[in-house]
């Protein structure tokens, strides 16, 4: 059996294999914090995909205004989540964990409320407010829960370097550990030993001034030391870095620190894995077999075998890959890899949250609003004349283009592969982008002078199904390019 396909207890709940959906933003969710038909057809589709563990997204412990949000943060949420949590275990094997957040408030002027304003009632309020809201977690059904430390919100701000804080929640980092060590505790003592609790914090805050992974390393060690059955790395995503856009509140993803928490296809493949790597080897210098869940631009097989093969993590979260395919899991354990519909890192996803719009993959078919679901073999087909794939060099970029493909229910998209053809060798033809099904065309801009290109192209239909590669078409770039 593949390591990524074998089970991984955490605590009492036995995860069918390493594969994670961390939390990601929907914007599916209406302004009253209860689910809907949308967040329940999101979810089930990714329980159905067979995923290990299924995050849902960030939900409120409190009842500040904040737009589109789910919320845990009385009584009255508690049915509908618990609908959710039957939904989602009925659709598939994994388990089910909600994120809970707090956050503090901002406003369209700019102002924005920061942790040295918050007074020790305050405090005490959050610490309570997250105990109530894992209580609520348990009683819902759900597998465990995921307490959110990471990003721009309350507790990844409290621990923080940039926390300015002069009591003895700021400055040292023992300092800026205690209201994160105090919320732990607290949901340990309310939800008992046999419900598991999880953490996603920050591995590095990718910030000037932010700490790193060396501090990254100790605060796990403190946070699994305190009752935490998982740690769940991200990076970035901080208000201090973010673009100013007048009579909008800021968001946390436009600087560079939003670019290393969701790392585009300008970055590459595993970009943040040094800091699951960096985390796990502190946990277990201090004895610790706290599982570590590895993020950041892992969108392969051989890639997240590499991760739970060679240590670097524990668990494999593909938050923007599982959004593209969520049937990533099942195609994977049943050998049918050449079947994934890959994630393209165009980051149009995260364009829609940051403009506040319904989160969507830019691959999938329009209108649809969701991934599609087919059990279709018959791949789809080129006409009768062919693909007839040309490339065309021009001010600076390949520009590439091909006739439309057919299929029996719909073509899904194009998956182009590309190769450098050197003088000692021809090139081995590795996949390089995909290509949404209403577009006939692909301009490739990262080419250089002086090497010569081979491209060639293959449709997949609404099931993956593959059709025939074209034949290949070669572009000398000219070395004064």
């Amino acid at each position: 059996m593949s390591a990524l396909f074998s089970p991984l207890v955490i605590r009492c709940a036995t995860l069918p294999n390493r594969l994670v959906l961390p939390a990601m933003v929907t914007r599916l969710s209406g302004e009253d914090g209860h689910v809907n038909d949308d967040i329940r057809t999101r979810y089930v589709r990714f329980s159905k995909g067979g995923v290990g563990l299924v995050v849902l997204e960030a939900m409120a412990v409190h009842a500040s205004k904040s737009g589109p949000l789910l919320r845990i943060s009385d009584d009255a949420f508690v049915p509908d989540l618990s609908d959710l949590a039957k939904r989602c275990h009925d659709a598939g094997p994994g388990k089910v964990f909600p994120q809970i957040i707090h956050f503090l408030k901002i406003s369209r002027s700019g102002w924005r409320q920061t942790v040295d304003m918050l007074g020790k009632d305050d405090i005490d309020a959050i610490v309570d407010a997250y105990g109530a809201a894992a209580a609520r977690a348990r009683r819902c059904g759900f597998d465990g829960v995921e307490l959110h430390m990471a990003h721009a919100y309350t507790l990844s701000s409290f621990l923080s370097r940039l926390n300015a804080r002069r009591d003895e929640y700021g400055g040292t980092l023992e300092n800026r550990l205690r209201l994160p060590l105090r919320v732990v505790r607290r949901v340990r003592e309310i939800v008992g030993e046999d419900f598991p609790v999880g953490v996603r914090f920050l591995g590095d805050e990718c910030i000037r001034g932010g700490y790193t992974v060396l501090d990254a390393g100790p605060i796990a060690v403190r946070l699994a030391q305190a009752g935490v059955d998982y740690v769940s790395l991200s990076a970035g995503g901080k208000f201090e870095d973010a673009r100013k856009i007048e009579g909008e509140p800021l968001y946390p993803y436009t600087g560079y620190s939003g670019d290393r928490c969701m790392p585009s296809a300008a970055y590459p493949d595993g970009a943040n894995l040094y800091i699951a790597q960096a985390v796990k080897q502190a946990l277990r210098d201090e004895g610790l077999r706290t599982p570590v869940v590895a993020v950041g631009k892992i969108g392969t097989r051989e890639l997240a075998e590499h991760v739970i093969e060679s240590g670097q993590g524990d668990l494999v979260g593909m938050a923007r890959a599982l959004l593209a395919d969520p049937d990533i899991p099942r195609k994977w354990e049943t050998g049918r890899d050449d079947a994934v519909v890959r994630c393209v890192y165009g980051n149009v996803c995260k364009a829609l949250d940051e403009n506040f719009k319904r989160v969507v993959c830019t691959l999938w078919p329009k209108k649809l609003g969701k991934a599609p679901e087919s059990d279709d073999v018959v791949p789809p087909e080129w006409p009768q004349a062919g693909a007839e794939l040309t490339a065309h060099f021009d001010a600076g970029r390949v520009l590439l283009r091909w006739h439309a493909a057919t299929d029996n229910e719909g073509v899904y998209g194009y998956q182009l592969m590309r190769a450098e053809v050197h003088a000692s060798a021809g090139g081995i033809m590795l996949h390089f982008a995909s290509v949404r099904a209403g577009s006939l065309r692909y301009e490739d801009t990262r080419v250089v002078g002086g090497v010569t290109y081979r491209y060639a192209i293959r449709p997949y239909d609404l099931a993956g199904n593959r059709g025939r590669l074209t034949p290949s078409v070669e572009v000398c770039v000219p070395a004064e390019a």
